[in-house]
């Protein structure tokens, strides 16, 4: 079935956006952190940790090390979903959709 030609061009252009923001949130870094600076973790777009940083002085309680690395997690995890929806946001607001649909 063949689509009409502005199907086909709104489309296409659909997908070269879709593309480039998958590229922006590729790049997205950011760094979470739990216990006033205790545990930092950092963690790309893709919510993959990157690394993480423990003060040495929280490193002897094992329960609270082990809070306070879900803690920044989540807090991590918090800033990628908020810079992600910023960029999209971005990316969007010129194409006149309802707010909240991304």
């Amino acid at each position: 079935m063949k689509m009409p030609g502005n199907m086909q061009a709104m489309m296409k252009q659909a997908q070269q956006m879709q593309e480039k923001m998958q590229a922006e949130i590729a790049l997205i870094r950011v760094e979470g952190s739990a216990g006033g600076g205790m545990v930092t973790v950092k963690m790309d777009g893709h919510k993959a940790v990157t690394g993480v940083k423990i003060d040495p002085e929280v490193a002897g309680d094992v329960e609270m090390l082990q809070d306070l690395v879900v803690a920044a997690c989540a807090d991590a995890v918090k800033k990628v979903d908020e810079e992600s929806q910023r960029k999209m946001g971005g990316m969007l607001g010129g194409m006149g959709l309802p707010p909240g649909l991304f």
